[in-house]
């Protein structure tokens, strides 16, 4: 049976965190990936690659439109491994954090919480302030995980998709699933 993990990709800049993370996943044998798209995800799809919607969309294995808050994965009952928001904007953040979950994004990010599963927060935003700083501890405190897409230099990266693999990478560390999308601390050469 394959493992089943939701993608979120919200309307933050750096949607190529999102893209790159499902290209990973994509045909795998061992896990099935739920999609939710935000509007704003959609639209800043369009304004930073060259990915179509619908090209995102196929590399899911089910897409769930962000309004519909009778998808299977707003329920605790439908088992996954929990969810990545790749990345997660400021608003999506606040929507987790004070458990408003009007959108399936923040209302599948909130069943992760209260089953007590694995919720993964790629925050971008910069600079931040007190207040996002206090939300983003208000996550961690409920069980969330909190992984800004910040770059590592000692894999010696090449290009743009190195630095963003990495952090991909380590999404993927937390949630256990097998890769080969950096070269690790002390792995070869440095």
């Amino acid at each position: 049976m394959k493992r089943r993990i939701i993608i979120g990709i919200s309307g933050a800049s750096g949607v190529i965190y999102g893209v790159r993370t499902l290209q990973h996943l994509s045909g795998r044998d061992d896990i099935e990936t739920h999609l939710v798209l935000s509007e704003g995800g959609a639209l800043n799809l369009k304004i930073e690659t060259d990915v179509t919607p619908e090209e995102l969309k196929e590399m899911a294995d089910v897409v769930h439109r962000p309004n519909n808050l009778a998808a299977s994965i707003a329920s605790g009952s439908f088992l996954t491994l929990g969810m990545m928001v790749m990345p997660c904007s400021i608003k999506s953040l606040s929507g987790i954090v004070n458990s408003y979950g009007d959108n399936l994004l923040t209302r599948a990010a909130d069943v992760c919480l209260k089953e007590k599963r694995k919720l993964l927060l790629a925050v971008r935003e910069t600079p931040l302030h007190k207040g996002h700083l206090k939300m983003m501890a208000k996550a961690d405190d409920l069980g969330a995980m909190i992984l800004p897409p910040m770059p590592a230099f000692y894999h010696q990266p090449k290009s743009i998709k190195d630095i963003v693999d990495q952090t991909v990478g380590k999404a993927f560390d937390y949630f256990e699933i097998e890769h080969d999308l950096f070269r690790r601390w002390g792995q070869g050469e440095n």
